[in-house]
Parts: structure tokens; C-alpha cells; sequence
């Protein structure tokens, strides 16, 4: 036990700085006997730790390693089982039981005894020792001693201190310069007390040679003493000639402060007086442009425009504490604030005139193409068609670039006077509003009178006679009002009404024209009617763009204010005509976007082109229901285009309101058809042919195709097809069972086929189940028809086979239905000599001329139906033969005509016909 204390010790505990002080080897109780050490360890540092570890060697063997170590003062109760029966089972008691078995009792008391010594010593808490002998622990503690563990065992074991590698190493040198040092132990010693007492004289005669340097020293340390001394009075003297000079640098300190303050005040004082200077001083020249300036050149408005800039920076300076309680500052802002409300008063009144000016020349030219002019000694008058033969819109684009000049002034205005910016924005739109309603109803008309082609009966439109004083008078109303920003427009107003008012009679007129149907108008008719509706929205949009682009940039809507506690969507109503008027202390209270603010103000200008647009679409709906596929894929087309662009923009918004229209006419033209469908009436006295609905299916999609090539509402047209081709087969289906004089087999053939026909060149993908549908009725039907023509040219041979063929299913053999009395050779002979060569072609001439009054020229399946019927015919052929050949046998009994005739028969009846 003694090597293997030592082995630990060395391998285990010595390299973590651990002390072993007691061993035990232990198994666990109940299981196999896996043999391991309990280890009682201290540390060597301080302060002192002391812990249980668990030992066992390796798998191998060949060394021990460490595996659970706890520390003492977890353990709570240590059980030695029996106080009084020797017994090697204990207990520990950390965060569980763990129950051992000790290889001895001995080994185990011993243990226990030095737990006890340790808790004794290092620990305050108690461990507490149950079935321990009382003897055992009193041995542990030494009797006369008051401190607890400090002797004993426990002592020699603090002594004692293993020797390290250094000291292994010096001392296993030493025996082996010495043989006799192990064999000898006395003489060893006495050698080693020799070189003691050598190596004590050696040291000794060494302290005393340096007794003479130590004197030397001590005279040298006198010496420097002495110097001290008197480098210390030196510094002294120094010290009282420097305090005089410290009392003249004090003075001068404060006075050189009291300088420096005083400059620090002036400095600061011209800081703040250059401040106020720069940043509140407006230059002469700015403050002439601001009151004097010309509003109506290039270089006035540059020059009014820096005025403004400079005036709103002067304003708009942050003023350091204290400056606001200035006089001069208080002039100077009151100063400003004059020129600002002048300029702004000067700056909106030129603005309210230019909106004015331009409204009144864009309207006297509207109406000057608009309307005839009667001319003295000339009876004549022109429709407004033939003065608008170019369906185009105006261009804005002079108005625009003019009033761009004033953008940045707009924006001052906004900034410093929403008030004034707020009137001027009502303004622009109330007469904004009433030019385009002009333009855009024109514009209509002239697309309206190219759709129908034709004015109404032999009546051209009437004329409104202008006279230019009349003219001449609106204008010069139009002028009086720019000086005031809110003033009536009761006068444009009133131009608006009188103009408009026969615009309205006459787009009713073409309204009430009698509906066309489609097989009144051609490709032609149609494609003419494509152009126009395309020119009339490629028209709109950049006049919609234009004039979004010119509002954006001009009015400067990167943020806007409205009215408080109103919404969006009130703001957007027209009858209010304002975009804002609530304030507070001149401060908006509601925040809307830009592009709100745009949506706003283009739906107040341009409130009159969805209504245009919805009835132009009624139009050219009443003229051609299947218009509506043209208006479908062009105004997906255009909306699209306006969502890429902006998907909430007022073109967007409204071109999407427009072609909800337009997909519920395109829905109103699918179930118009399907409804014209369910109506259909045959004639009772003629074959049927191939439906009309059918043709006009054929008719749709070939037409559906050739628009929705490429088209984004592809999907629309798939789903219209579905709904069609379903009520279409439904249709041929009803009108089959309730045709009286063609066979249903042929009415479902020739639809079927000629539905089958038209998918297969039209190619539509999302038909493709309908298609194969239509093909495999098609061929049901082909199939059924031709199996019941079949049985009347040879009728009775029919029957009597079918007979066979019932004996043979009830079980009868067939080499014995030869010996039924309705069936045998006699019965058999007699229904072939009824049907000889002459005979059977004639019944197949009968057949033709019936199968040809029953189908129809147009779908041409004359031939293919008798081809059908010759195969079928000699395939009946070829299944009699067989049964004459199995229930016959050995009787000679053959057809009086071979499949060669047949063959003949049935093309001399194709070629005679």
C-alpha cells in the first residue's frame, strides 16, 4: 500500500499541488468487484483545501488517473455501518449516499480516522460520524492537548515535504562519489559532518576578510552626510530669495488675467455683432427686387427668386440666446416680416394673373377649332369633326415651361405663406379643371363620330355662334379676378356650361343609335375601332404624365399639410373645390404624402375623363359586343404600364377603375353568347348542320386569338374559353336530342368534328382536355352511326346471325347450332340466296343516298363516314364468315359475294355520286 501511496502521490497529486494524506481501497457495494482508492488530500497552497478524490487504473492498466474528486465540506455524514461489529462497509454522504466496500477494516478505520482529524482542523462545519467507534476517534484526538489536531500524525504529516527532482538528483551524486555510502551509513555521515565543518570555516574566514570594505564603506557614508548638509543650506537660502520673487510673479499672474478676460469679453462681443450682421443683414439690392422686382422676365424672376432665398435665410436664422431680446434684432425682424407678406401679396396676385392670362388664350383657341365662325357673304359651317380631323389633345407644354420659371418661388411661398400658396393651388385646379373638361370632351367627341363613322341622319351639329365681344367679355372677367385669390369664377363657370351644353346633346345622339351586331361589321370595322380606342388612350396618358410631372415640380409636393381631422378620402371630393383651409397659428395640422397630394389635385383637374372613358366604352360596346376584347387587352396593356411606372399614381387609380368597366362588358359578351346558346331554335323541316353557335365559337376565338396574342390578361380569355366550350358542348348535346329530322349521332358527329376542327388550328392551350373531348365524341358518334346504318342493307342476315350468336351465349355448342330447327343448313341457305351480289349493292346505294341527305356540305364527311361504313360493312362480313365456318362445319356454305365485291360496290356508289 505504502508504493502505491507513493505512485499517486507522484503521478497524481504532486503535479496539482496536493498533498496525499490518507488511502483506502474500495469497490462499490453490491456490484462487481471493480476495484478503486478513496484518497484524503490537501492542498500545499493557502488558503487550504481539502477534498476526497476517487482513483482507479486505466484500462490498460499500466497507470492510475483521476476520476471524481468532492470536496470535504460537501460531505455531510460519514457512516461506518456497526460502532461495535467490524464490518469494511461505509457510507459517504455528499449529494447522495455513495456505499463502499473497503478491501480491510483496517484500511477503513483509518480513513475514517484521518476524515476525522481533517474535519477537525480545516473545517467549522461538523461532518457528523454515525456507527463510528467512540474509541476510534478518541484515539484520533491525543488526550491533554486543548487545540484541536495540532500534533501527532497530523504534524509529521504537515512536516513532512518530499524531496524534489533537484534534490533526488544532488543526493543520489553525492552516494555515488562515496561507495560506502549505503553499506556504511556511519562513515557517510561522518564524511559529510567533515565537509560541513570545512565549508563552515571557509565561511567564516570569508565574513572576516570583508570586515576592512565595511570600514571603507561606513567612512564613504560619513562623508556623503557631511555633503548633504550643506547642499541642504544651499537650497534653503535659494528657498527665501525665490519666496520674493513668487510674490511679484503672483501680481503679475493676476493682472495678465484681468487682460486676458477682457479681450476674451470684446472678442466674444465682435463675434456676436458679426453674427447678427451676417445672418440678419438683407443686401439693398435684394430688398428692390423683393418690392420693385419684374415678375414677368427671366432675370426679374432670377432676381426675385436669390431675393427670396436670402430674405427666408435672414428669417429663418437661429439666434443664440439672448438675441431675441435685442431692439435692433426685434427691427429687423419685424422689417422682414413686412417684405414678406409685401412680396408675398405682389408674388401671388402676378401668379393669379398668369393662371388667368394662359386659361383665357388656351380657351379662345379651344374655341376658335371647336366651333365655326359665320364669315360675311359665306353661307357655311363645319362640324366639329371636320375641324378636329386629327384625333390629338393639346399640348401644355408652353404653359408648362412658362410657369416653371416660377417653381422655386412657389416653394418660398409655400414655406413662408401657405395661406397665399394654398389659394393660388385652388386656383390653378378650378381653372385647370374647366380647360381640360373642354379639351378631353372635344377630344371624345371626335373619337365617338370616328367609331360610328357617321353624324346623325343628315344632320350635321349645331353650331354655337360665338361673337367675339362675347369672347372678349369672359376674358376680360377672367382678368379682373387675378388680384384675388379666392374671387368667383362664376364666369368660367358660365363659358363652361354654354359650351358644354351641346357637347352633351350630341355625344346622347350617338348613344341612341340602334345596336349593331357583329355579323354586320367586318375585320375592317373592327380594326378601325382598335386604332381609335388605342389613340385615345395613348393620348391620355402623357397628357395625364405631363401634367402630374408639371404639379410635382412645380408645387413642390414633397410634403403637404391638409385639413385637420379630415381623411384622404374627403379631401379628394370635388364639390369642396380647396385642398386645405384649417389652421392653427398659420400651422397645417394634418401631414399627407406627395404622391396623396398629386392624386388629389389630378383627380380635381381631370374629373372628367373616367366618365369620358366609360362612355366611350358603352359605345363601342352597343356598336360590337366583341369590342370589348379589344378594350380588354388594350386598357390591361396601359394600366399595366401606369402600375410600372406608379402604382398609386391618378392614372393608375383611374385607368384601373375603367377596366373593371371594361372586364365586366367583355363578361357581359361571354354570357350573352352562352345566353344566345341556351335560345337556339331548329327547324323541324331542314337537316341541322353544323350550329350556329358552333360557327360563331370558331368566329370568337379565331378573333380572341388574334388579340390576345401576347396580351397580360391572357388568364381572362382562358376562363372565357372554359365557359364557352362547356355551354357549347351542352348545347350541341340538347339540340341532338331534340332534332327530329337528322339523326342525333349525325348533329353530335359534324359539331364535334368541326369543334375538333377549329381547337386543333387554333391551338389553345388551355382547351387541349376539351379538344381531345371533342375528338373522342366525335369519333363515338362516327362509330355509332355508321354501326346503325349498317343493319338495314342486310337486315335479315343480321337477325339471323345475331340468333346464332344468342344460342351460342345460352351454352348450345357451336358445331351443334347447326342442329336447331330455326338455325340449321336449310334456314341458312334460304337468307343467303335472299341477298346476291345485285341485291346487296343495291341496299348499299340505298345506304349512301341516306347518309347523304342526313350530312351536311360544309363539313365535307361524306367520305369519311362511307369509308367507315365499307370497313365496318367488311368487318361484319369477315365475323359472318367466321361463324358460318364454326357452327357450319364442312357444309360449303359461303357468301354470294366476296370482299372484293364489296370493295367494287362500294366505289362505283362514290363515283356515281
Amino acid at each position: 500500500m505504502t508504493a502505491i501511496k507513493h505512485a499517486l502521490q507522484r503521478d497524481i497529486f504532486t503535479p496539482n499541488d496536493e498533498r496525499l494524506l490518507s488511502i483506502v481501497n474500495v469497490c462499490k457495494a453490491g456490484k462487481k468487484k471493480r476495484n478503486c482508492f478513496l484518497c484524503a488530500t490537501v492542498t500545499t497552497e493557502r488558503p487550504v483545501q481539502v477534498n476526497v478524490v476517487k482513483v482507479k487504473k486505466s484500462d490498460k492498466g499500466d497507470f492510475y488517473k483521476r476520476q471524481t474528486a468532492w470536496a470535504l465540506r460537501d460531505l455531510a455524514v460519514v457512516d461506518a455501518k456497526d460502532a461495535v461489529k467490524e464490518s469494511p462497509e461505509f457510507d459517504l454522504h455528499f449529494d447522495k449516499v455513495y456505499k463502499w466496500v473497503a478491501s480491510s477494516t483496517v484500511e477503513k478505520n483509518t480513513f475514517i480516522s484521518c476524515i476525522w482529524k481533517l474535519n477537525q482542523r480545516y473545517l467549522r462545519k461538523k461532518i457528523d460520524f454515525t456507527n463510528v467507534s467512540s474509541q476510534l476517534l478518541e484515539e484520533s484526538v491525543p488526550s491533554g492537548e486543548n487545540q484541536s489536531v495540532a500534533g501527532g500524525d497530523e504534524e509529521a504529516v504537515d512536516e513532512y515535504q518530499e524531496l524534489n527532482a533537484r534534490e533526488e538528483q544532488d543526493i543520489e551524486i553525492m552516494m555515488e562519489g562515496c561507495e560506502y555510502a549505503i553499506s556504511n551509513a556511519e562513515a557517510f555521515a561522518e564524511k559529510l559532518s567533515r565537509e560541513l565543518q570545512v565549508l563552515d570555516g571557509a565561511n567564516i574566514q570569508s565574513i572576516m576578510a570583508s570586515e576592512k570594505q565595511v570600514n571603507i564603506l561606513m567612512k564613504l557614508l560619513d562623508e556623503a552626510l557631511k555633503e548633504v548638509d550643506q547642499i541642504e543650506l544651499k537650497l534653503s537660502s535659494y528657498e527665501e530669495m525665490l519666496q520674493s520673487v513668487k510674490e511679484q510673479m503672483d501680481q503679475i499672474s493676476e493682472s495678465n488675467h484681468l487682460i486676458h478676460l477682457s479681450n476674451t469679453n470684446n472678442v466674444k462681443l465682435l463675434s456676436e455683432i458679426e453674427f447678427l450682421v451676417n445672418h440678419m443683414d438683407l443686401a439693398k439690392g435684394h430688398i428692390k427686387a423683393l418690392q420693385e422686382g419684374d415678375l414677368t422676365s427671366s432675370r426679374g424672376i432670377e432676381a426675385c427668386t436669390n431675393a427670396a432665398d436670402a430674405l427666408l435665410q435672414c428669417m429663418n436664422v437661429a439666434l443664440r440666446p439672448g438675441h431675441d431680446m435685442l431692439h435692433a434684432v426685434k427691427q429687423q425682424q419685424q422689417r422682414f416680416s413686412d417684405l414678406r407678406e409685401q412680396f408675398a401679396r405682389r408674388l401671388a396676385s402676378h401668379l393669379n394673373s398668369v393662371f388667368v392670362q394662359q386659361f383665357a388664350q388656351n380657351f379662345l383657341q379651344l374655341c376658335n377649332r371647336s366651333h365655326s365662325v359665320s364669315v360675311p357673304g359665306h353661307d357655311q359651317s363645319s362640324t366639329l369633326a371636320q375641324h378636329s380631323a386629327e384625333l390629338t389633345l393639346p399640348n401644355h407644354h408652353p404653359f408648362h415651361r412658362d410657369l416653371l420659371r416660377y417653381a422655386k418661388l412657389m416653394e418660398w411661398l409655400k414655406n413662408t405663406d401657405y395661406g397665399k400658396y394654398e389659394g393660388l393651388t385652388k386656383n390653378y385646379m378650378d381653372y385647370l379643371s374647366r380647360l381640360y373638361e373642354r379639351e378631353i370632351k372635344d377630344f371624345f367627341e371626335v373619337a365617338k363620330i370616328k367609331m360610328t363613322g357617321t353624324t346623325r341622319e343628315g344632320k350635321k351639329f349645331a353650331t354655337l355662334p360665338r361673337k367675339e365681344s362675347a369672347v372678349k367679355q369672359e376674358t376680360e372677367s377672367l382678368h379682373g379676378s387675378s388680384g384675388k385669390l379666392t374671387g368667383s369664377t362664376s364666369s368660367l363657370n358660365k363659358l363652361s356650361v354654354q359650351s358644354s351644353g351641346n357637347r352633351r346633346s350630341q355625344s346622347s345622339s350617338l348613344l341612341d343609335m340602334g345596336n349593331m351586331s357583329a355579323s354586320d361589321l367586318d375585320v375592317a370595322d373592327r380594326t378601325k375601332f382598335d386604332k381609335i380606342f388605342e389613340q385615345v388612350l395613348s393620348e391620355l396618358e402623357p397628357l395625364c404624365l405631363a401634367e402630374q410631372d408639371f404639379i410635382s415640380k412645380f408645387f413642390k409636393l414633397q410634403q403637404h399639410q391638409s385639413i385637420s381631422g379630415t381623411t384622404t378620402n374627403e379631401a379628394e371630393e370635388m364639390d369642396g373645390g380647396t385642398l386645405s383651409r384649417s389652421y392653427t397659428s398659420g400651422v397645417p395640422q394634418t401631414i399627407l404624402s406627395e404622391k396623396d397630394m398629386i392624386r388629389q389635385m389630378m383627380t380635381k383637374i381631370f374629373r372628367c375623363i373616367e366618365p369620358e372613358l366609360n362612355n366611350l366604352i358603352a359605345l363601342g360596346d352597343k356598336i360590337d359586343s366583341f369590342n370589348s376584347l379589344y378594350m380588354l387587352v388594350k386598357m390591361s396593356h396601359h394600366v399595366w404600364t401606369a402600375q410600372n411606372v406608379d402604382p398609386a399614381s391618378f392614372l393608375s387609380t383611374t385607368l384601373g377603375n375603367v377596366l373593371v368597366t371594361v372586364k365586366r362588358n367583355f363578361d357581359k359578351c361571354i354570357s350573352n353568347q352562352m345566353k344566345q346558346m341556351d335560345e337556339v331554335k331548329i327547324s323541324k323541316k331542314s337537316k341541322v348542320g353544323i350550329l350556329p353557335f358552333v360557327a360563331e365559337f370558331e368566329e370568337f376565338a379565331a378573333l380572341a386569338e388574334s388579340i390576345f396574342k401576347n396580351a397580360e390578361r391572357r388568364g381572362d380569355l382562358d376562363k372565357a374559353y372554359i365557359k364557352l366550350i362547356r355551354a357549347v358542348f351542352v348545347s350541341v348535346e340538347k339540340v341532338a336530342n331534340e332534332s327530329q329530322k337528322t339523326p342525333r349521332d349525325v348533329v353530335m358527329m359534324e359539331n364535334f368534328h368541326h369543334i375538333f376542327a377549329t381547337l386543333s388550328r387554333l391551338k389553345i392551350s388551355c382547351l387541349e382536355a376539351e379538344k381531345k373531348e371533342a375528338k373522342q365524341k366525335y369519333t363515338d358518334h362516327l362509330q355509332s352511326y355508321v354501326i346503325y346504318s349498317l343493319g338495314q342493307p342486310l337486315e335479315k342476315l343480321n337477325h339471323f346471325f345475331e340468333g346464332v350468336e344468342a344460342r351460342v351465349a345460352q351454352g348450345i355448342r357451336e358445331e351443334e347450332v347447326s342442329y336447331q330447327l330455326a338455325f340449321n343448313k336449310q334456314e341458312l341457305r334460304k337468307v343467303i340466296k335472299e341477298y346476291p351480289g345485285k341485291e346487296v349493292k343495291k341496299g348499299l346505294d340505298n345506304l349512301y343516298k341516306k347518309v347523304d341527305k342526313h350530312l351536311c356540305e360544309e363539313e365535307n364527311l361524306l367520305q369519311v363516314v362511307w369509308h367507315s361504313m365499307q370497313d365496318e360493312f367488311i368487318r361484319q362480313y369477315k365475323h359472318f364468315e367466321g361463324l358460318i365456318a364454326r357452327c357450319y362445319p364442312g357444309s360449303g356454305i359461303t357468301m354470294e359475294f366476296t370482299i372484293q365485291d364489296i370493295l367494287d360496290y362500294c366505289s362505283s356508289i362514290a363515283q356515281s355520286h
